[in-house]
């Protein structure tokens, strides 16, 4: 989440890749960081046991949002 509030502040278009579980405590971490308009991106939860291709097949799933989120 920092680093997303750093990079915003620089200028630099955002989105932040999040588990749909933490989706609520991300947008209250950006807001407090003074980041309210910090672009969220959702993905399936949970992600930590997943071996590569099924990491790859969320982040395929997410890639339109995250160029939605970039461009809009």
């Amino acid at each position: 989440m920092h680093d997303g509030v750093e990079l915003e502040s620089r200028g630099l278009p955002t989105a932040v890749v999040v588990t749909a579980e933490f989706l609520d405590a991300g947008a209250a971490q950006a807001n407090l960081l003074g980041a309210t308009s910090l672009r969220l991106v959702p993905v399936q939860h949970p992600i930590q046991n997943l071996v590569r291709e099924e990491l790859r097949q969320r982040a395929d799933a997410a890639f339109e949002a995250i160029v939605k989120a970039l461009t809009k």
